[in-house]
């Protein structure tokens, strides 16, 4: 997998850079949680090195809550079936920490569109279709804050120290 993502173009993200700790909202979908794919999501981030500072699993019941996570995407004509599949079973919604988390986490997720993701991402080896594509993460890190702040109170995230350990995410 590190192969891969090293190999990647990976995209400016505003607000960050190289080797500015951030945080991002990542979250596995209703069919990421069917198929029990959330552990395989999980060992994916740690092994990059990033940090799981907050982990809940619900069943999004308040349209408002997805309203405005996916209020960008109001005027698509795929909004009300996004909006029905979000809600339609259990999701886990996780924040991470770590260096140019935001852009590395959406390298190593790829692209949404199963067809156009590349191998070895997380996409590209388990999504099967554009509608069904397991996973998302923040696209910026001001995205992220404001996702973050939707989905978690400031209570349920936890900030532990990792012990100094480091992956090559990470600045020597």
């Amino acid at each position: 997998m590190r192969v891969i993502l090293q190999t990647l173009n990976f995209p400016t993200f505003k607000g960050g850079s190289p080797w500015t700790q951030e945080s991002t909202l990542v979250a596995v979908k209703p069919d990421g949680v069917q198929r029990q794919l959330i552990g395989t999501v999980i060992q994916r981030f740690e092994r990059w090195g990033f940090k799981l500072v907050g982990m809940k699993m619900l069943q999004v019941s308040e349209p408002f809550i997805l309203a405005e996570h996916y209020q960008d995407l109001q005027r698509k004509p795929f909004y009300p079936a996004l909006i029905s599949y979000m809600s339609s079973g259990p999701m886990v919604a996780m924040v991470w920490e770590g260096y140019n988390v935001v852009g590395t986490s959406r390298a190593m997720i790829g692209h949404s569109d199963s067809t156009e993701a590349a191998p070895g991402t997380i996409q590209g080896d388990f999504s099967i279709h554009i509608s069904r594509n397991i996973i998302q993460a923040s696209d910026s890190v001001e995205g992220a804050q404001r996702e973050i702040q939707l989905w978690f109170q400031s209570n349920e995230l936890v900030n532990w120290a990792d012990g100094g350990h480091y992956s090559s995410s990470y600045p020597a």
